[in-house]
């Protein structure tokens, strides 16, 4: 059971990025999915979370500018990333609650970069 990221980039301040994190293997449920960044020097940091339902929860910084979404035909999370500021720029990881095998549990993305210049 894996979680792959993809999306991240180089991008001008405005601009935006769409974000992907595909859950695959042996994968009963999801639960809760969430995208987080860590940024140099600061603390890891909750951007956005979606729960199975549809309900979705955003970090101050990022209301208005950011969305969540997920497909649950293809295990997929998504973060809509518009209007990007350089305090943006951070490795951005996906993580997702899975009812799995062998194990079932909190499971991490490997991270993608997004670097947003000023």
């Amino acid at each position: 059971v894996q979680l792959q990221a993809s999306g991240g980039g180089l991008v001008q301040a405005g601009g935006s990025l769409r974000l992907s994190c595909a859950a695959s293997g042996t994968i009963f449920g999801i639960k809760d999915m969430g995208w987080y960044r860590l940024a140099p020097g600061k603390q890891r940091e909750l951007v956005a979370a979606i729960t199975s339902g549809g309900g979705t929860n955003y970090a101050d910084s990022v209301k208005g500018r950011f969305t969540i979404s997920r497909d649950n035909a293809k295990n997929t999370v998504y973060l809509q990333m518009n209007s990007l500021k350089p305090e943006d720029t951070a490795v951005y990881y996906c993580n997702a609650d899975l009812i799995a095998a062998p194990r079932k549990g909190i499971y991490w993305g490997q991270g993608t970069l997004v670097t947003v210049s000023s």
